[in-house]
């Protein structure tokens, strides 16, 4: 009698060790499966090359940024920035923007989704830089949305903003890390993260960033591709979508639009202070060139500002989402 009941164990217990085995090896088979149906799909991703601008990626199979913004709309967006009264004639032009810009194609930048969406981040990016460079005034000939990319660098600093406390990208002796850009860096550690970014020595030479209009582009569409925190998306993912906003994110009322923008950006300074004017001139400036370029304002998106919104790094101390102040402050 024992022995068959200890014969009955034995068989028991190979037969679960047997159904073990099966099951292991199915869900082995199904990952391995998920995981070669994942390789594949990826290795089946339509790639595109379309010479200098776009190549190597499939954003470059939509269309490029010079299939719909010419140079006249560049003149027409920027149409004061040469007049005698401004602070950067002769500095910046279509070219320098579509030589920056080609570094960026290729990881979406306007060159993600339909060509409506394409326009409105081009807008999106334009709008922060319109106004981040404006020396236009509310009786302004044009209107002060017609003054964009006045400045190239911030004209009255007050101080070098040099933190000696940031060891990464300590301050070089000589060096000023005053506003300069078309989306304004100051702080020693923030050129030294841009100049990684592009691969310019921005830290030694933060002058570049006023002497070479294409590197000043290409600052920032760094700044605008990339999120300031791994965990945190970039200005670029909030705008078309892509970010997919944690629980967290909606109670703090951040969602996908261009109001998230402003918040990655620059934080405390612009969001959660209700409709404040610093925050309304660059939602004006967005909308004004999603006008000129045949958009219209009435696609702008949803959740457009941030009036309410909670910042992402809220910090009593300056840092990268509030020092984008207006380099012509």
């Amino acid at each position: 009698m024992k022995r068959r009941t200890r014969n009955k164990i034995i068989l028991w217990s190979l037969a679960v060790t047997a159904v073990a085995v099966l099951v292991g090896g199915t869900i082995a088979l199904v990952l391995t499966a998920g995981t070669w149906k994942a390789k594949i799909k990826k290795s089946q991703e339509k790639i595109c090359n379309k010479g200098w601008e776009c190549s190597g990626s499939k954003y470059c199979c939509n269309d490029t940024i010079t299939d719909f913004f010419k140079v006249y709309q560049f003149e027409n967006l920027f149409a004061k920035r040469n007049t005698p009264v401004a602070h950067a004639v002769g500095f910046w032009d279509y070219q320098a923007f579509i030589t920056a810009a080609a570094l960026f194609e290729p990881q979406g930048f306007c060159t993600t989704g339909g060509k409506q969406m394409q326009m409105m981040e081009l807008c999106a990016f334009l709008g922060h830089v319109g106004a981040k460079t404006s020396c236009g005034y509310g009786v302004a000939t044009g209107g002060p949305t017609a003054w964009g990319l006045c400045y190239n660098h911030e004209m009255s600093p007050d101080q070098i903003y040099c933190d000696k406390t940031y060891t990464q990208y300590p301050c070089v002796e000589g060096a000023e890390y005053y506003g300069r850009g078309a989306i304004p860096v100051y702080w020693n550690y923030n050129y030294g993260a841009a100049g990684d970014g592009i691969k310019a020595d921005l830290l030694h030479h933060p002058e570049y960033l006023e002497q070479n209009a294409t590197l000043a582009f290409m600052a920032a569409m760094w700044r605008w591709m990339t999120p300031i925190k791994k965990s945190q998306p970039s200005a670029h993912e909030a705008f078309v979508g892509t970010w997919k906003p944690t629980k967290n994110d909606t109670l703090s009322k951040r969602l996908p639009g261009f109001g998230a923008t402003m918040n990655i950006l620059y934080g405390e300074s612009i969001c959660g202070r209700g409709f404040i004017d610093a925050m309304n001139v660059i939602i004006s400036h967005y909308q004004f060139y999603l006008d000129l370029m045949g958009v219209g304002r009435e696609h702008s998106g949803d959740n457009r500002d941030c009036a309410e919104q909670a910042p992402f790094n809220p910090s009593s101390k300056q840092d990268d989402q509030q020092q984008q102040q207006q380099s012509g402050s």
